[in-house]
């Protein structure tokens, strides 16, 4: 039997998604936890990286829900390249479904802390060139490149360039990558102006969500989750 698929997500309900045959998935808000998750999978055997979830959108024509197939992703190490066969049948896999129109390649940037405010994004946009950015991208690619493993980047844009977070879209993430109610009340009694502001964000997060999960049932059709 041929070694699994190691998805790389940051939150519970990406790996949800992204969970299946053929495929293994590690998941953690926190850095030093996807790290150790990561290399735990490493040794129960691995036939590539993908890293798969949400992104926050850069370029400023990219709405909610839009998919990015990376060909690279800058970061803390640099510039880290993805395989360009195993990321181009993941584009095939959308040909003649509803993820084909809102696909976009290009580079994506990976940070360690999150990218809340437009001002924000457009300059890490003007810096870099990025489409989108996320906290998982490098650390999977930095890790498959040390080991020798194919890595492709499949990530659906929740915040596009123009939208600000509310802090009470990040109160509730604990570190392991589950997400606690709890904060995020508290946060919007502390400031109750957040909470327009945050139904637009869930409305995004839905149309993220619904890109995702396309995405993932034509990549399972097509088998493009498999390192040929």
């Amino acid at each position: 039997m041929n070694a699994p698929v190691v998805a790389v997500t940051g939150m519970a309900f990406e790996a949800k998604i992204v969970r299946g045959r053929g495929v293994d998935v590690v998941f953690a808000a926190r850095a030093d936890l996807l790290e150790r998750a990561l290399s735990d999978a490493l040794t129960r055997g691995c036939s590539g990286i993908v890293s798969f979830g949400t992104a926050g959108g850069l370029a400023p024509d990219l709405k909610p829900g839009a998919l990015i197939v990376a060909d690279s992703v800058c970061g803390p190490f640099g510039e880290l390249h993805t395989d360009a066969a195993w990321s181009a049948r993941i584009v095939d896999a959308f040909a003649g479904t509803p993820v084909e129109r809102v696909t976009r390649r290009g580079k994506t940037a990976g940070v360690t802390a999150p990218v809340k405010t437009e001002a924000e994004k457009r300059s890490l946009h003007s810096s870099t060139g990025a489409l989108a950015v996320d906290m998982e991208s490098h650390i999977a690619g930095a890790i498959a490149t040390a080991r020798g493993l194919p890595f492709a980047v499949c990530r659906a844009v929740v915040d596009p360039a123009w939208r600000t977070l509310p802090t009470a879209a990040t109160a509730g993430l604990r570190d392991d990558g589950t997400t606690a109610i709890g904060p995020i009340l508290r946060e919007l009694v502390r400031d109750p102006a957040q909470l327009g502001a945050l139904l637009r964000l869930a409305s995004d997060a839905r149309a993220a969500r619904a890109t995702l999960v396309q995405a993932r049932h034509a990549m399972e059709s097509a088998r493009a989750l498999a390192v040929a």
